[in-house]
């Protein structure tokens, strides 16, 4: 049975199909849906325009928000960062999240200039030769032009050791997988979303827990990916994705490194 929040954006998008097609993913999937799940949130909010603390309270909500306020300011702008990485790149971008992008602010660090150039990348996008583009680079007829999993990266095969460390790693967190995901969990989308999830204290975990499922799970292999990405043939807005990605990251790794 689908949740009051994922039935008030169908009705908002008029239909199944259409909420599917404003978020750039396929119909099946959102018919499985029986309620919004958490990396889709924010481009299900853009494109429907229902509040988010309305399609996830368990995650936005008031009991949310109350934890939220606890939680240290730079660890919430962390896991913004990593929850918009995360919907970049589980799918392409609607139109209405092209718009919220093209505002992103921006001021003069590296983070801030990697905001500026994907706001300037969103403002020039069109929605559905983004659509394209991410199909080119991520799926592709037989395969993209990139694989962004884990076990790609480290060991050039899909679905090895690392992807069963990682499954080891997140039953020790509790943190299971989303039914409606038919991804493996080191997607480089998943590991961002889990890395918000840990920033915001939506998952426990000490920050030595953090640092060390970052640095077994991420940074071997997440910063290749995002270089390559900046460099992809078939990309143009996901090269300014890949730029804000891995200057995030290095910015992340650096900061764990002093937090030790």
């Amino acid at each position: 049975m689908r949740d009051a929040g994922l039935n008030r954006a169908i009705d908002a998008a008029g239909g199944v199909a259409q909420l599917a097609r404003k978020i750039g993913i396929a119909q099946p999937s959102v018919s499985n849906w029986n309620r919004v799940p958490a990396e889709r949130v924010v481009a299900v909010e853009a494109a429907t325009d229902v509040p988010r603390k309305l399609l996830r309270p368990d995650l936005y909500g008031e009991s949310a928000a109350a934890a939220d306020h606890a939680v240290d300011p730079l660890d919430a702008a962390r896991a913004q960062e990593y929850a918009l990485l995360a919907t970049l790149l589980a799918s392409a971008p609607s139109p209405a999240l092209l718009e919220q992008i093209a505002q992103l602010p921006h001021d003069a660090t590296p983070l801030g200039r990697a905001h500026a150039a994907l706001a300037e990348a969103a403002a020039r996008a069109v929605a559905t030769e983004v659509e394209r583009e991410y199909f080119d680079v991520f799926v592709g007829v037989g395969r993209g032009e990139l694989l962004p999993y884990a076990s790609y990266y480290l060991t050039g095969f899909l679905n090895e050791r690392p992807l069963s460390r990682l499954r080891e790693d997140l039953a020790a967190l509790g943190i299971e997988r989303v039914e409606t995901n038919s991804e493996p969990e080191d997607h480089a989308a998943t590991l961002c979303e889990i890395m918000a999830g840990l920033a915001a204290g939506r998952f426990v975990a000490s920050p030595h827990a953090q640092r060390a499922f970052f640095e077994k799970h991420l940074s071997r292999w997440m910063g290749h990916l995002f270089a390559d990405l900046e460099k992809a043939e078939n990309a143009r807005f996901y090269r300014s994705v890949g730029t804000l990605g891995r200057v995030f990251l290095e910015i992340e790794a650096e900061a764990f490194t002093f937090a030790s």
